[in-house]
């Protein structure tokens, strides 16, 4: 006989790790805005291990904003579903009871409004992506021509977006004069909590200033940094959760064996206890993100653009090339070397996870996806890295070819002429400016012009620049796998181990 959908803690195999409480004991003080394969993976597991330690009424309501697609297949399990840690050799499953229910918005507002105002709520955690928010980046508040952000703006009673719903219900909270909940944003941007922030006050502050007022002084926006790999589940994901579990579970998820949490210590009406799953309680969180971006996140876009030019398909394939791996090697290093010590985090140990996840064929990151969007996430990962070891007197040399790297990439064409869509906001400029250019050194100065893009202290380094130059034209005129090659043999390799 076939066993069925996974609905309960009985019956599971007794090497299946399991909640070591009982889910239904233990009331609801979380509502999580977009349950996807991250969330199941990072902030719930987190709350999963919070519960088994310390207790408490920390479960959460998962609210899905556009496809019902996690309630279907969350709801019918009563929240249960499977976690598999895809590593070298060993696949460890959990089953993860954290999450008490989910609530598709659409159809369902005025009830995620009254749940959203119910006191034992205190907090209200997110991870939508940045589109999703509806906030200018540059001006730091809503974005009017943003369609949710429009649309709550002129009927803020019935929202349905981020913002709209947020405002909406802290509102009811000043109104009737609950205590308002602490918003979490967990979503992968700089300074999460800040950029909330301001576009939430923003919105408040087109609706009733007062409220915009109350809001800036009583709601708590703590900054996160967060990072765990999540690919998208295959069928072997379910045919292995079958086996491990025993049951069909429609939600089952697979992730790497590494996850990290660090987060702002500022919750005015508690918080559970993360730290039980190894999250780390800063004052500022900025280091962390700082950290990531120049140490995973550069070696990511160096390793993605030298990758995928050279026809590497996955980040795992990346490293068995012993020159690409000794170059990611090196920038790790390198941007290692620009960062001041960080308490609570060994950055030698730091830099061999991120070699032993670089490694892992287990998760197909692909090197196309992590390079795109390049203009905007370079100034964080690889310009300002090489302003702090310009001004530390560090070697340039990293930096400089993933710079090239990068430059090599915008032209759109692979060494064998097949083409490729660049995949960033900017790309229609960048074509049209590179097509009427043809010298190496031509191409370099128009995408070294480009508006604000290049701090002025790289523009200024005339040794920089003429380092990025010599590996393009080299890149252009010997190919790039002569050129990773190339620069490869001329590494003078500082120990990795010890970055700092």
């Amino acid at each position: 006989m076939t066993p069925g959908r996974l609905i309960t803690l009985k019956g599971l195999p007794a090497n299946l790790r399991i909640p070591a409480y009982t889910p239904r004991e233990h009331g609801v003080g979380i509502v999580h805005i977009g349950v996807g394969a991250f969330h199941k993976a990072h902030q719930a597991v987190y709350t999963d291990d919070a519960l088994a330690s310390e207790g408490g009424d920390w479960r959460i309501i998962g609210v899905s904003l556009r496809s019902p697609k996690a309630a279907e297949e969350l709801n019918p399990q009563n929240g249960l579903y499977t976690v598999i840690e895809r590593g070298e050799g060993h696949r460890p499953a959990r089953v993860i009871g954290s999450i008490a229910e989910v609530i598709p918005a659409q159809g369902n507002i005025l009830r995620l409004l009254e749940i959203l105002c119910d006191p034992t709520i205190r907090i209200v955690s997110l991870t939508v992506t940045e589109k999703a928010y509806g906030i200018d980046r540059r001006s730091g508040g809503a974005d009017k021509g943003h369609s949710a952000v429009a649309t709550d703006l002129a009927n803020p009673q019935n929202p349905g977006g981020v913002l709209g719903i947020l405002v909406a219900s802290l509102a009811r909270r000043k109104e009737t004069g609950i205590p308002p909940f602490t918003v979490l944003c967990c979503d992968n941007l700089p300074e999460n909590g800040i950029f909330l922030r301001g576009g939430v006050v923003d919105f408040a502050n087109q609706l009733d200033e007062e409220l915009g007022r109350w809001i800036a002084a009583h709601v708590a926006f703590p900054s996160t940094m967060v990072d765990r790999i999540t690919p998208a589940r295959t069928p072997v994901t379910m045919s292995d959760t079958k086996k491990l579990t025993g049951f069909e579970d429609l939600a089952a998820i697979e992730t790497e064996p590494f996850s990290q949490w660090i987060i702002e210590d500022h919750f005015p009406t508690g918080r559970p206890a993360w730290e039980a799953g190894g999250a780390i309680f800063v004052k500022d969180v900025e280091p962390y993100e700082n950290m990531k971006l120049r140490i995973l996140n550069g070696a990511h876009s160096m390793l993605a653009y030298t990758g995928f030019l050279s026809g590497k398909k996955f980040v795992s394939d990346v490293m068995q090339n012993p020159d690409m791996a000794r170059l990611v090697r090196r920038h790790i290093a390198a941007a290692a070397g620009t960062l001041d010590p960080l308490p609570r985090i060994d950055l030698d140990e730091y830099a061999a996870s991120l070699i032993q996840r670089f490694t892992n064929r287990n998760i197909a990151h692909e090197t196309y996806q992590i390079a795109m969007d390049g203009t905007e996430k370079l100034p964080q990962r690889i310009f300002q890295p090489a302003v702090s070891a310009l001004k530390r007197g560090q070697s340039l040399d990293a930096f400089a070819f993933a710079t090239a790297a990068w430059m090599r990439y915008c032209f759109g064409h692979l060494d064998s002429g097949e083409t490729y869509d660049l995949r960033d906001p900017r790309q229609n400029q960048i074509a049209k400016g590179l097509q009427r250019l043809n010298s190496p050194k031509d191409r370099a100065e128009f995408l070294f012009n480009l508006e604000s893009l290049f701090p002025d202290e790289l523009l200024s380094a005339a040794d920089w620049r003429d380092k990025v130059i010599s590996n393009l034209i080299r890149m252009i005129g010997k190919g790039i796998r002569a050129a990773v090659i190339h620069e490869a043999q001329f590494v003078v390799l500082m120990d990795w181990t010890s970055p700092t």
